[in-house]
Order: C-alpha cells, then sequence, then structure tokens
C-alpha cells in the first residue's frame, strides 16, 4: 500500500478517471457485450485471464529479446504481436470492472485511471518496437520493447493493488462469515408476498423475499459489487440488483445474467412458531 498511497492522495486525477468510466460506460452498456466482458458466461472474472495472454506474450518477447539470440529474432517479433491482439478485449473487460466501481470509492477511481494510463503507454511501445522490427532495425525494437516491459510491469502492480486490496473484480459475498444455525430473522407476518427485506442472520445481512406461499433468502449483498439486492426488483422468482442489474434466481442464488460473473450464496428458511428462521444453505 506504501507505493501507492501517493496516487490514492492525488485528489487531481479524479476528473480524467469519471470521464473515462463514463465514457466506459456509455460504450459497454448491461447486455450481451457487458455480460461477456465481466465473465458472466464463465463463472469468474474474465480479466485475470486475459492479463495472462497479453502480459505473457509481451513478456516472453523480452525474455528472447535478450536470452534467446538472432535467430529468436521472428518468435519475438510474433509473441509481440499477439500481444497488441489481445490487447483490445484485455483492456475492454478491465475497464469495465472499473467503470462499475470507481464512483464508490476513491482510491480505486485515481489508481484505476493510472493503471490505465500505464497500459496504454506500454501497449503503445510495443506497438513502436513491432513497427521497429519489421523495418528491420531490431536494436530499436528490443530497446523499445525493454522499456515497455518495464511500465507494464508497473502497472500489473497496480493492476494486482485493485484485485487484491480494493476488491475490483471478486466476488464480495466470500468472506461473508455465515452461520449454519437456524436463526429467527422476521416476525412471519412482516413479509407479504412479492416482498423483500433486509435482515440479520449472526451478523450476515440476508434478503428474505416471499414469492406466493413460499419463502427464499438469498445473502443480501450482491456479489458482482456488494449492492443491496432487498433494494431491488422481485420479478417472479428473479432479483435484480438496484446497482448493475445482475439477475439471480431466489430459489438457489443460480446467476441469470450479469455482469456479475458470481452465483448469489443461498440460505434455507423455515417459519417457526410464526417467526421466520434462516441458515446458510
Amino acid at each position: 500500500m506504501t507505493a501507492v498511497r501517493p496516487i490514492t492522495q492525488l485528489e487531481a486525477l479524479d476528473a480524467p478517471a469519471q470521464k473515462l468510466a463514463k465514457a466506459v460506460r456509455a460504450v459497454i452498456r448491461p447486455g450481451p457485450l457487458k455480460n461477456a466482458l465481466s465473465g458472466s458466461w464463465l463463472g469468474h472474472a474474465l480479466h485475470p485471464l486475459l492479463t495472462d495472454v497479453t502480459i505473457g506474450s509481451f513478456t516472453s518477447a523480452v525474455a528472447l529479446d535478450w536470452l534467446g539470440g538472432d535467430e529468436s529474432e521472428p518468435a519475438a517479433q510474433r509473441l509481440i504481436g499477439l500481444g497488441l491482439l489481445s490487447t483490445l478485449p484485455t483492456v475492454s473487460s478491465g475497464y469495465t470492472d472499473w467503470a462499475d466501481t470507481e464512483l464508490a470509492n476513491a482510491a480505486v477511481r485515481r489508481v484505476g485511471v493510472v493503471h490505465a494510463a500505464g497500459n496504454f503507454t506500454a501497449a503503445s511501445l510495443f506497438a513502436a518496437s513491432w513497427l521497429a522490427r519489421r523495418r528491420g532495425d531490431q536494436g530499436r525494437g528490443r530497446a523499445l520493447a525493454l522499456a515497455a516491459g518495464g511500465v507494464i510491469a508497473g502497472a500489473a502492480y497496480l493492476g494486482g493493488h485493485l484485485t487484491l486490496a480494493e476488491g475490483v473484480g471478486v466476488d464480495h459475498t466470500t468472506f461473508e462469515d455465515a452461520t449454519e444455525d437456524w436463526t429467527a430473522v422476521l416476525d412471519d407476518g412482516e413479509l407479504g408476498d412479492g416482498q423483500m427485506r433486509c435482515v440479520e442472520a449472526d451478523g450476515t445481512a440476508v434478503m428474505v423475499a416471499r414469492a406466493g406461499d413460499d419463502l427464499y433468502a438469498l445473502s443480501n449483498h450482491c456479489s458482482h459489487r456488494g449492492g443491496p439486492l432487498h433494494e431491488g426488483e422481485l420479478e417472479g422468482l428473479e432479483v435484480s440488483c438496484p446497482w448493475h442489474d445482475s439477475v439471480f434466481d431466489v430459489r438457489d442464488g443460480a446467476l441469470v445474467h450479469g455482469p456479475a460473473a458470481y452465483p448469489q450464496p443461498a440460505w434455507d428458511t423455515r417459519v417457526r412458531e410464526g417467526r421466520i428462521e434462516v441458515r446458510r444453505r
């Protein structure tokens, strides 16, 4: 955190970060493209998987430049080309993850825009390296790629901070300390048909919903960005998050559609002596 702290305190980054996030949300709207880039189909955030392809290709090219000898020059150029081809989907998936989060957290907003600027600089340097190699200037190509490798390493450090320290792209229900014992949370008469309520079960926020004669319960904080599900809409047996419109099946928490990439933890329900009780399934 020490190396990142100066960036988190730069208020001057807020305006460009907000403009960038707004532009990303305008281009990548809720729908099939956003779901694909978020990893809804994969059951896991897509961005980390794609970064392995991009960074791995670029890093391998730099290694071949300095360790592989003259005979490795064509392979290094092809690897840079592969890295450049993978840049668009990699950047797009990262942008959509960040743009859904930046308004809620100044640190995410500021670190994210510097991370993006670093990756843009690195990609531009690698592109220049590829062009230099095409013109036969291998020495210039190697130098540009080495510089780009240093920049992308710094950007990757910031990306790791966004994921591991700020929780961008992670399942926001992972660390719930949910009880496995039946816990009374609400009088049965307080919840009507089609209604949802947020209750607390031994310190964990739970959304309880009634659909017809049946009761259902899911962890209340959306796995995508922690939005309050009980403030969303219940339509039939599906609940939508009010923040980014992820939809879950209230019966088992299965993901109906994203941008969430993870299902929602489900809770068992029962009524005992006029009280609704829940426990983590």
